[in-house]
């Protein structure tokens, strides 16, 4: 039998769709074009920083050996990742514990405290700068791993995604196990951790990427320049080098890099997270 033809849109339906992928088309490469920029900058010569050339006439990887031999942009590198990487591991830990409580366990104030995590959504890091640098100083954390990896600790996001998550397991299983004879703590390290790895995976991206761009918090908290993050280095390096595009965009391309990359492998584990959480 013949295909059926689908139905030709009308000339109005064209241009609207049309207009749509032209919309689309435009914003893709203003949100690629910096990226593309930023990688061709890094390849050029001095002299060739400011000529609006999309390939660089004589291409050089001296930028990159300049980042990485002449400052110790290597031990900035190793701050961000340790910091991340710690943040990351203890968040999860905290909020999937969190997370599971607010979801199945029934205590008086339940509500209200989800209500409390909730709502420092509204409140930005700029606002509680002042009294979370105090409360740190008053703390003795000051340039220190402590005063970058504590205060960074808790996101009221991940509670709140993992609640969701837990919201939708089937209750039969905790069940099953309550009747076996398991407690709270083996319920959820034997049969809640494992079934969490999905949104555990995807929490674990978004925080080490969260971390790993942090600048505000590192800046207030640590002026020792042997406790700088990447993001703080570059500013730095930024106002240090004025007018060395080259390098700036060559150590913006190492940080950026491995985060584009871990983004791209595992952007499925993202989408599926936000999906199964029940977040429209």
């Amino acid at each position: 039998m013949p295909e059926r033809n689908a139905p030709a849109l009308p000339p109005s339906g064209q241009l609207v769709r049309f207009l749509w992928m032209l919309v689309s088309l435009v914003l893709a490469l203003m949100t690629v074009f910096p990226l593309v920029w930023m990688l061709v900058v890094a390849f050029k010569p001095p002299a060739e920083v400011f000529l609006p050339d999309l390939v660089p006439q004589r291409p050089t990887i001296g930028n990159f050996l300049y980042v990485l031999t002449e400052i110790p942009f290597l031990r900035y590198l190793l701050n961000s990742f340790l910091v991340s990487a710690i943040v990351t591991l203890v968040a999860l830990f905290f909020h999937s514990m969190a997370g599971y409580a607010l979801a199945r366990l029934h205590f008086p104030g339940r509500d209200a405290i989800f209500l409390a995590m909730f709502s420092t959504f509204l409140v930005s890091l700029p606002v509680i700068i002042v009294p979370l640098f105090i409360l740190v100083r008053a703390m003795g954390m000051l340039n220190s791993y402590a005063g970058l990896i504590v205060p960074s600790i808790f996101n009221a996001f991940g509670i709140f995604l993992l609640r969701q998550y837990y919201l939708s397991l089937p209750r039969e299983l905790e069940e099953a196990a309550l009747i076996d004879g398991a407690g709270r703590w083996r319920i959820y390290w034997s049969i809640v951790l494992p079934l969490s790895r999905p949104i555990l995976a995807a929490l674990a991206i978004l925080f080490f990427l969260a971390n790993w761009n942090a600048f505000l918090w590192p800046l207030t908290v640590a002026s020792d320049s042997s406790l700088w993050v990447v993001q703080v280095a570059i500013a730095n390096f930024r106002s240090q080098y004025a007018g060395a595009w080259n390098y700036v965009m060559a150590a913006s391309t190492i940080v950026a890099l491995p985060m584009l990359i871990l983004f791209a492998v595992f952007q499925r584990q993202i989408t599926e997270s936000i999906k199964t959480s029940g977040l429209k």
